[in-house]
């Protein structure tokens, strides 16, 4: 199996359309067997999706992410475990424990707002 996390120095990015890079992991045994960072090479949305199927992920855990983001990775097959913040790696490591911390209902809704950010509490 393999997943993917938004990346940036070293934590879940929050905005999923805006992820320079992913953190990929294969798993094997429940295990992490392989990670290595991978640049987007500018992708953005929807492009997005179809760069995670070339790379076989099958899980994605991300911050926030839009409506027409999330109807790109389902219709790509891969589960999205969005609303995750902190530390890619323990993200991960959380997600094999079954104990990840996630919103099932996660969204972005600055589109058209300015981008930017209520109190802090960006999930974008």
């Amino acid at each position: 199996m393999k997943i993917a996390v938004t990346y940036e120095n070293g934590n879940v990015f929050q905005h999923f359309g805006h992820t320079k890079q992913f953190k990929l992991y294969e798993i094997e045994n429940n295990q992490i067997k392989m990670e290595q960072i991978v640049d987007t090479n500018g992708q953005g949305h929807g492009a997005l999706a179809d760069f995670l199927k070339d790379k076989k992920v099958e899980i994605l855990i991300c911050g926030g992410i839009g409506g027409g983001a999330k109807s790109a990775l389902n219709l790509a097959g891969i589960q999205i475990f969005g609303g995750v913040s902190g530390n890619a790696e323990d993200a991960v490591k959380n997600y094999l424990a079954g104990k990840l911390n996630f919103d099932p209902d996660v969204h972005c809704n600055h589109h058209g707002h300015g981008d930017h950010c209520k109190e802090g509490k960006h999930h974008c």
